[in-house]
């Protein structure tokens, strides 16, 4: 995994290895905290209740309603049941760290192209011939 590229994804697999390595836990045991800590989050939010880590930010559930919506394909009006739905609203600390734009990347330097020498001058122009009385 880059962290150049935007598009990462981390397993809990990797996050899994990453504890067990900084805490010294084996991963046997990080796995089963980890998923523990997983099932009691669905736990809550199942429950109804709101789920809140100061600076990371808070899950809530919401009840979303009913609703009339359109097949973008067949333009057919369909009824959308009502359904709970899970928010999560960013706390302060991540929302620091996280969706604060970047720094722009420094421009580009592009190599110098060879540039051609300017042209000699040109000749001055030629004076005009003598004037005769030739008819040639």
């Amino acid at each position: 995994m880059s962290p150049a590229d935007p598009k990462a994804t981390t397993t809990k697999k990797e996050l899994v290895n990453r504890i067990s390595d900084r805490t010294g836990h084996t991963k046997v045991v990080v796995k089963e905290i980890v998923q523990l800590f997983l099932d009691e989050m669905i736990g809550e939010l199942a429950r109804g209740h709101r789920l809140e880590f100061r600076e990371f930010g808070v899950f809530e559930v919401r009840d979303r309603a009913a609703r009339r919506a359109q097949n973008p394909r067949t333009l057919e009006k369909v009824n959308v049941p009502s359904k709970r739905v899970v928010k999560f609203k960013i706390g302060r600390l991540m929302r620091e760290r996280v969706c604060e734009e970047p720094p722009p990347p420094p421009p580009k330097k592009t190599p110098l192209k060879a540039v051609a020498p300017p042209p000699p001058p040109a000749a001055p122009p030629l004076p005009p011939p003598p004037a005769s009385n030739s008819p040639f």
